[in-house]
Formats: structure tokens, C-alpha cells, sequence
């Protein structure tokens, strides 16, 4: 007998920085009692005069009066462009690809992303490596459809090289209007070169989360998407989980890029004792760890089994969770090392019209382990291929459910 239920919710999304309905990937945060999982918004009010800054400016003024004289370019360029070309030169200098200034109009994409408030591929993108890269596809959405994997390296976006290319640039490229179409040249692991994607943006619909009470007695909770709304539905999917009578439980977290904080902590609230810790937050040696623990009430029983399906789209929250459960010694991970996005950006409002994103702190598992730095290594590792996607197989799947029958 199967028994399977879609939970679905609509919203527009081309993601970036972990920002799905508020996200991952990456999150803004709108307050402490729903925080988005690692943004923060607030506001500057002091400014540092050039007197207590060491550094020597005469370099940056002969290049500015130099430009100005000698440039074909010049009068095509606005001052204010450059000064916000400067300054998103200094926000780069870090070497941080999450630390970006945001000039006017990525400072509106980035605005319209979190409203949701714009169509697209449906894909979840980030930096790894220095390199533009799919943190994951979502399900059902036209970069799914198109055979976009996470992983795959965004080489092009239609002709427009993205070497050195900001996440929110990449983004204000790839979105559009529904029915119009862009061209991603992506290299994917295992190929010898690159390989051409065309997509069809569209209105993007997909599910939080679908459970499956299979007919071997396992019940699978495929979990898409961190926001709000899903701790409801994941609520519901664990007390439809422990209704059923099963024991022997899947979560697959594969391609899930991760969203709020909150939501994250809340789940894992459900399988870890009070009080334990979830996920801490660290901020340098020379500040302190803040840490996030669990709020209870328990609702897992340790007698029953817990597998944890992960790969390379598994990041932020997704993240948070896995390495949660493993350490608290509910879950088992299988699949393949996660995505590795922990890190915690601030979103400072600058003028009016400009924000900048400046990474803060980074995710600690439980253990202390660094998911910004590792990500995390599954306990067993089993790899997905093209030959098991064409072929319609899933050997992550097959593997859980062997553990879980023995």
C-alpha cells in the first residue's frame, strides 16, 4: 500500500545566496523571533572619517583624475558609478564571495527576491570554489526539468562570461519574464567539456515537502525547502510519520538549499532533547559563541530508525539539521558531502537605494565542526551518477532503505 500527500506552496524564485520565500541561502533578518537564517538588517549611523583610516588614499584620487583625463571612457561613466564601482572593489578585497556591496540595481533585484516578487529558472545558486555555481535545483521547476544538477559550474550565462562575476550579477542575468529563455553554459563534474542548457523561465510552484509511507513499512519525508510554512508541514508530515505506525523513517534532504534558521531549529527541536545544542554561531577568536538549542517537546521515539539522505545540493538549514541529528546520535547521513554554505551575512543599508552584505560569523555544528569550511562527509557515502538519473535508479535510496531493513 502507498499513501502519498503534496504539500505545496506558490512563489516566485530564482534563488541566490540561499533566499527561497526569505532564504539560503541566505537569509535576511526581519527580527528574533523569525529569523531568516543568515542575514541581518541594520543601519548605519556613524562614519569614519578618512583621519582614522590608515591607509594612504593619493593612489585612488591619481587613478580617479587620470581616468578622467586620459579615458575614451570617461564621459560615459557617471561619477556616482564610480564610486560605487570602488566600493564594491573594497567589499571584493576581503576575498569573501558573500561579502558584496550592493549598488542600485542589484540592491532592487536583491529587494524584489526577498518579496518574491519575480519569475525564473528555479534553481538555488552560489559561490563554491571562487566559482559560480547550482547549489540545487528545485523540483518540478524549468531548471529541474532542464537536467540542471547541483554542481554544475555556470560557465556562461547566454554569451556573458561569469569570471569573476558576483552571485546578484549572475542573478539579475539569468531572471526574466515568464516564457522568455536563457542559455547557461555549464561544466559538470565527470565531463570533458562544457555543455549548453537552455531554460525557459516560467512562474515557479513548489512542494515543501511530500511524504511516502512506502509498501516495505518506511516512510519518506522528501523535504524541498526551509521556509516558515514548511515547519508546519514537516509538524504534520512527523505526526502523519507516527500515526502510521512505521518505524523506520527518511528524510531526504538532497537538493535542498536550505532557508530560515528558525525553521531548521525548530525541526530538529522535534528529535533532540531540551536544551541541547543545535547549531551555535561563531564569531572570531575574540568573540563569543552564541548558541542555538532545542526548544522541545521531543516527538521522536530513539527506539525507532532515522536515515538522512544528503548531497551537494544540501546546504545552509539543510545543513543545520543533518549535522544536528548525526551528532545527537538520531540519524544516519547517506549520499554524498553537502554543499557546505555555513556562513552568516548581515545586510547593512548604506544610502537609501544601496546595502551591503557582509559575512559576520560562521555555522558551528553541535561538535563544533565548521559546515562553511567541511560541509559535511555522510557516515556512508554513495554516489548518484548520470548513468543512475538516466536510467531512472536511485542507489542513495536503495542504500537507506537496505540499512533500514536489516
Amino acid at each position: 500500500m502507498k499513501i502519498k500527500q503534496n504539500y505545496k506552496m506558490s512563489f516566485n524564485i530564482l534563488a541566490s545566496l540561499i533566499l527561497l520565500l526569505g532564504v539560503f541561502s541566505f537569509g535576511i533578518y526581519v527580527g528574533y523571533t523569525k529569523r531568516p537564517e543568515s542575514d541581518k538588517i541594520l543601519s548605519v549611523s556613524h562614519k569614519e572619517s578618512s583621519s582614522e583610516i590608515n591607509a594612504d588614499f593619493e593612489p585612488f584620487w591619481k587613478v580617479w583624475n587620470t581616468l578622467n583625463e586620459k579615458s575614451i571612457y570617461a564621459n560615459e561613466i557617471s561619477n556616482q558609478d564610480r564610486v560605487w564601482g570602488a566600493t564594491e572593489g573594497l567589499a571584493s578585497s576581503l576575498g569573501d564571495p558573500y561579502t558584496i556591496f550592493l549598488a542600485p540595481e542589484e540592491n532592487k533585484t536583491f529587494t524584489e527576491e526577498i518579496k518574491g516578487s519575480f519569475q525564473g529558472i528555479g534553481a538555488e545558486i552560489g559561490m563554491k570554489d571562487k566559482i559560480l555555481t547550482v547549489i540545487a535545483p528545485l523540483k518540478n521547476t524549468p531548471a529541474w526539468n532542464a537536467g540542471l544538477k547541483a554542481g554544475d559550474k555556470i560557465v556562461k550565462i547566454d554569451d556573458v562570461s561569469t569570471n569573476d562575476m558576483t552571485v546578484e550579477k549572475a542573478i539579475s542575468l539569468i531572471r526574466g519574464e515568464k516564457g522568455t529563455t536563457v542559455i547557461l553554459t555549464i561544466f559538470r563534474n565527470g565531463d570533458n567539456k562544457t555543455r549548453e542548457i537552455s531554460i525557459t523561465r516560467d512562474q515557479i510552484e513548489v512542494p515543501a515537502l511530500e511524504t511516502e509511507l512506502r509498501d516495505d513499512g518506511i516512510f519518506v519525508i522528501s523535504f524541498y525547502t526551509f521556509s516558515e510554512q514548511s515547519v508546519n508541514f514537516f509538524r504534520d508530515a512527523l505526526i502523519e510519520f507516527i500515526g502510521s505506525g512505521s518505524t523506520k523513517l527518511i528524510i531526504d534532504l538532497r537538493g535542498n538549499p536550505g532557508g530560515y534558521l528558525d525553521a531548521a531549529i525548530n525541526i530538529a527541536s522535534w528529535f533532540v532533547d531540551q536544551g541541547k545544542i543545535i547549531v551555535s554561531e561563531n564569531f572570531g577568536d575574540n568573540s563569543k559563541q552564541k548558541d542555538y538549542r532545542s526548544y522541545g517537546p521531543k516527538l521522536w521515539d530513539n527506539s525507532h530508525s532515522l536515515i538522512v539522505l544528503v548531497d551537494g545540493g544540501s546546504a545552509s538549514a539543510s545543513e543545520i539539521l543533518a549535522g544536528a541529528l548525526r551528532e545527537h546520535g538520531v540519524a544516519t547521513l547517506v549520499g554524498e558531502k553537502t554543499f557546505g554554505k555555513g556562513s552568516v551575512q548581515e545586510l547593512i543599508k548604506i544610502t537609501e537605494d544601496t546595502s551591503l552584505k557582509v559575512t559576520v560569523a560562521n555555522w558551528l555544528t553541535p561538535n563544533g565542526t565548521s559546515i562553511s569550511l567541511q560541509g559535511l562527509e555522510p557516515d556512508i557515502k554513495v554516489e548518484y551518477t548520470e548513468k543512475d538519473y538516466k536510467n531512472d535508479r536511485d542507489p542513495q535510496l536503495e542504500k537507506a532503505v537496505e540499512i533500514l531493513l536489516k
